[in-house]
């Protein structure tokens, strides 16, 4: 199992909530790192590439986009469906 969950979310991102209400039912913690918050949205630029939400990045892995583009990679990492 993975250590570790970070998701990059911006309030009322439909994504965003769609993905951490996914973690939550699958009872997968996370840190939630808002990324309209003071430079998040760069510290994610230096790291990931993007300045977008929801980046959700779980271990040495990560992806963004919409909930219905992560959903796979997040049931293959978890092994849910």
């Amino acid at each position: 199992m993975t250590d570790k969950v970070i998701i990059y979310t911006s309030p009322g991102c439909p994504d965003c909530a769609a993905v951490k209400n996914w973690l939550k039912k699958n009872n997968i913690q996370y840190t939630e790192i808002d990324i309209t918050a003071n430079s998040n949205a760069d510290e994610a630029y230096k790291k990931f590439g993007v300045r977008i939400a929801p980046i959700t990045v779980i271990d040495d892995k990560f992806f963004y986009g919409t909930f219905k583009d992560q959903k796979p990679n997040l049931e293959k990492i978890f092994k849910k469906s």
